[in-house]
């Protein structure tokens, strides 16, 4: 894995305008410039082919997670909670048994390895020529995940893709869908405001994590974990086929590759869902949620630009 940390973030930020009649009416006026893309990892910019479900089923082979739920219960619970942070996914499934929850979590670990191995790694079609797109326009990557740090660099190192910073929950505060990935994105390149923001996923966590950071575009992709009418009901104001079609949106027109026109999927997930898009006024962010024992976080509406990161260090 590359993290390059000597990427600058665009900043200045547009007036924000109205918003218009539609979603798809909003993604075509919308100005204010995007300066940093949140791009999820496994089902949107990494093939899972179920490779998380298998580590899955490999860890309750190997681990008793008590008689709270079914085999059958828990896998479905694994499959409605995709992009979550993993380790409260098995204290869930644990019934809050934290010792147990933490060794299903290291079981799940060395059995998603076992699958890269067996398997190997492959990039969504297209996202490797589209992070380079990205950055190479002024706009930075950040690769977001519910894996932890060791998971996610090993796919890192095999991608060899050079992006901007790659987080997961540990190097935020909280997994998805709190909006703290998302926010730390932000801080770690120095966007100036969450309304240059785009945050991209497959799974309602994401999106749902996009909104509560207020996101100035959440996208939603049909590559992974759930469906178009899922990401949309969650509050995506557009849904592509792939990810590799986030350069038809009008946002990134000025991308290379970009044309600035949506796919029909884009456009009729656009179409289809009420709500803010990039830069709409109405679009009020929410407010994160403080962790125990802090005071509470104000809606963040500008954020001062952070100095880049010196070190090129892989993430703690």
């Amino acid at each position: 894995m590359t993290l390059d940390t000597t990427h600058p973030a665009a900043a200045a930020t547009a007036p924000v305008p109205s918003t218009g009649p539609t979603v798809a009416a909003a993604l075509a006026t919308a100005s204010a410039p995007v300066e940093l893309v949140v791009l999820d990892m496994a089902g949107t910019t990494v093939v899972d082919d179920g490779v998380v479900e298998q580590a899955f089923a490999r860890v309750a082979d190997r681990v008793d997670l008590g008689p709270a739920l079914t085999r059958d219960e828990a896998l479905q619970y694994v499959r409605d909670t995709m992009g979550q942070s993993k380790i409260e996914v098995f204290r869930h499934l644990a019934g809050g048994d934290e010792r147990v929850a933490q060794r299903a979590n290291e079981q799940f670990e060395i059995a998603y390895g076992e699958l890269v191995d067996e398997n190997g790694v492959d990039p969504i079609e297209g996202a490797g020529d589209l992070i380079d797109a990205l950055r190479a326009s002024g706009i930075a990557v950040v690769l977001t995940t519910g894996f932890s740090p060791d998971t996610r660099d090993r796919l890192l190192d095999a991608l060899a893709w050079q992006v901007d910073a790659a987080l997961s929950p540990v190097d935020a505060g909280r997994g998805r869908p709190a909006p703290d990935l998302v926010l730390a994105a932000l801080l770690r390149t120095g966007a100036s405001s969450v309304a240059s923001v785009v945050v991209v996923g497959d799974t309602v966590s994401d999106v749902r994590s996009g909104r509560a950071a207020g996101a100035g575009l959440v996208v939603g992709v049909t590559t992974g974990a759930h469906t178009r009418e899922q990401l949309l009901a969650a509050g995506a104001d557009a849904v592509l086929d792939s990810v590799r079609d986030l350069v038809g949106l009008p946002a990134f027109a000025g991308v290379a590759g970009g044309t600035g026109v949506a796919g029909a999927a884009g456009a009729a997930g656009a179409a289809g869902v009420a709500g803010a898009a990039m830069g709409a006024a109405s679009a009020a962010p929410v407010a994160p949620v403080a962790p125990a024992g802090t005071a509470p976080v104000e809606p963040v509406a500008s954020v001062a630009p952070v100095a880049p990161v010196a070190s090129a260090a892989p993430v703690a």
